[in-house]
C-alpha cells in the first residue's frame, strides 16, 4: 500500500467521523419527538442529507486527490531526480578526489626523486670543487718551490760572482802591493812566450 493510498483513506475516514459529529445533533432531535414534523420525515432527511454529503465528499476525494496525486508523483520525481544527481556529483567529485590524490602522490614522488638526484648532484660538484682545490693548492706550492729555489739559486750565483769579483780585487791589490815593474814586465813576457808556443 503507497503513501498515497493511507493519505485518501485517512482523508476519507476523518471526514465520515466529521459527518457523524455534525449529525448527531439533528438525529437526537428528531429522537425526542419535540419536532413538529414527522420523525420519519426528519429521518428521511438525514439520510438523504448524510448521502448527499458522502457524495459530495467522494466527488471531492477522487476530483481533489488526482492533482495532489499527481504532484506528489511530480515531487517524488524531482526529489528522486535531485538524489540521482547528487549521487551522480558525488561520484564525480570522489573520482576528482582520486585523481588528485594521485597527483599529489606521484608529484610527491618526483618532488622526491628530484631533491635525491640535486643531492647527489651537489655532492659530485663538492667533491670536483675540493679536488680541483687540492691540485691548485699542489700546483701553487710547486710554483711557490720553484719559485724559491730559483731565486735562492740567484741569489747564490749573484753571492759566488760577487764573492768572485772581491776576490779578485783583493789579490790584484796584494798583487799590486807585492810585485814590483820587472815582476810585472817578467810576468807579461813570460805569458806572451806561452802563447806563442801554443799557436
Amino acid at each position: 500500500m503507497t503513501q498515497h493510498n493511507v493519505n485518501v483513506k485517512s482523508f476519507l475516514y476523518m471526514s465520515f467521523l466529521l459527518l457523524i459529529l455534525l449529525m448527531a445533533p439533528a438525529v437526537v432531535f428528531a429522537a425526542t419527538g419535540d419536532g413538529h414534523a414527522d420523525s420519519g420525515v426528519i429521518l428521511k432527511d438525514f439520510l438523504y442529507r448524510c448521502f448527499n454529503f458522502i457524495l459530495m465528499v467522494g466527488l471531492l476525494a477522487y476530483f481533489v486527490t488526482k492533482p495532489i496525486r499527481k504532484g506528489l508523483k511530480a515531487r517524488r520525481d524531482e526529489i528522486e531526480k535531485t538524489l540521482a544527481d547528487a549521487r551522480a556529483a558525488k561520484e564525480a567529485a570522489e573520482a576528482k578526489h582520486r585523481e588528485y590524490s594521485e597527483k599529489l602522490a606521484k608529484a610527491t614522488e618526483e618532488i622526491a626523486t628530484l631533491t635525491e638526484a640535486i643531492r647527489r648532484d651537489g655532492e659530485v660538484e663538492r667533491e670536483k670543487i675540493l679536488a680541483a682545490a687540492k691540485q691548485l693548492a699542489v700546483k701553487i706550492e710547486k710554483e711557490a718551490d720553484n719559485k724559491a729555489f730559483s731565486v735562492v739559486a740567484k741569489a747564490r750565483i749573484e753571492l759566488r760572482e760577487e764573492a768572485a769579483r772581491l776576490a779578485v780585487e783583493l789579490a790584484e791589490d796584494m798583487l799590486k802591493k807585492q810585485v814590483s815593474a820587472d815582476d810585472q814586465k817578467r810576468l807579461v813576457d813570460e805569458y806572451m812566450q806561452k802563447v806563442g808556443e801554443l799557436h
